[in-house]
């Protein structure tokens, strides 16, 4: 799908939208109800971006994810609960509004590297850490971005969306995709947003890899810690 050259931008301070993803939200603020209107009457997109924590004022982050609205459903009281959908990373480039929300020029990131003989390797390592971290389940993280994961986590406990998510990871590793590996469990599986935010900056594969590995092996040491 091709990207508009400039998008709604909501500033969020703990929330990264990752390519694939699936992140339901609220809007309830008059700026992004308004937002989410013109959204709707458009081209159904807006970026989610990371709040600068060293600016007074809301600045987003230079790269933010960019979603499509699938599906919203708007309440008596002008609230809105809607699934947004990833669909790429992208470097925010001038704001040509800033009331009464943000709306910023953009440019798609793409990684800088087909995949290599060592990004495999890095991919395989990748799928053994998920495995070990899965044995830890899903309880404690935030809401599994799948269609089905947070369904079934409800309902049944952690089996069923540690299930599908192992099954969504083959397919992965069959289609010999990392970058989407990459970008699924970042989503799923790394709680940190400062952690998510570094992953979805960085652009060659391979240092993608690498920093989901060590941010997979700190999560699993938590966890460990946790539990004992």
């Amino acid at each position: 799908m091709q990207l508009p050259t400039e998008v709604p931008v909501m500033t969020l301070s703990n929330v990264i939208l990752f390519p694939q993803a699936m992140l339901p939200l609220y809007i309830f603020e008059p700026r992004y109800r308004r937002m989410l209107r013109d959204a709707l009457a458009g081209e159904r997109m807006f970026a989610v971006a990371m709040r600068r924590t060293d600016r007074v004022r809301e600045v987003p982050v230079p790269v933010a994810g960019v979603g499509l609205i699938r599906a919203c459903v708007t309440h008596d009281d002008g609230t809105s609960h809607l699934v947004l959908q990833g669909l790429a990373r992208a470097e925010l480039g001038k704001a040509v509004q800033t009331r009464p929300y943000r709306r910023h020029v953009i440019k798609p990131l793409s990684a800088t590297q087909e995949p290599s003989v060592e990004a495999d390797a890095l991919a395989g390592k990748v799928l053994e850490l998920v495995s070990e971290r899965l044995q830890l389940g899903f309880q404690g993280h935030a809401t599994p971005p799948l269609p089905g994961l947070a369904e079934a986590a409800e309902a049944d406990g952690d089996a069923p969306a540690v299930e599908a998510f192992r099954q969504v990871l083959k397919q992965l590793a069959r289609q010999d995709t990392p970058e989407q590996l990459v970008d699924l469990v970042s989503a799923t599986l790394v709680p940190g947003v400062r952690e998510r935010q570094v992953i979805l900056e960085t652009r060659n594969l391979e240092e993608r890899l690498r920093h989901l590995i060590r941010f997979l092996r700190e999560e699993i040491s938590r966890r460990r810690q946790q539990k004992s």
